[in-house]
């Protein structure tokens, strides 16, 4: 942790900063699979909306 302090004696403490790093973009079966879990959280939606309409 890095100290440093002022002119009038205050203390500021820094936390110290993670590393950087670039992203990646994902593969083709990355995009895929993003695709897959896309629907099926889709129709997952779709069906707790229309039984939730349907029992009300």
């Amino acid at each position: 942790m890095t100290t440093i302090s002022d002119e009038n004696g205050i203390i500021n403490n820094f936390a110290k900063e993670p590393q950087m790093y670039y992203a990646e973009a994902p593969t083709t079966k990355e995009q895929k699979s993003y695709i897959v879990w896309g629907a099926i959280a889709f129709l997952v939606t779709a069906g707790s909306v229309f039984t939730a309409i349907s029992v009300s």
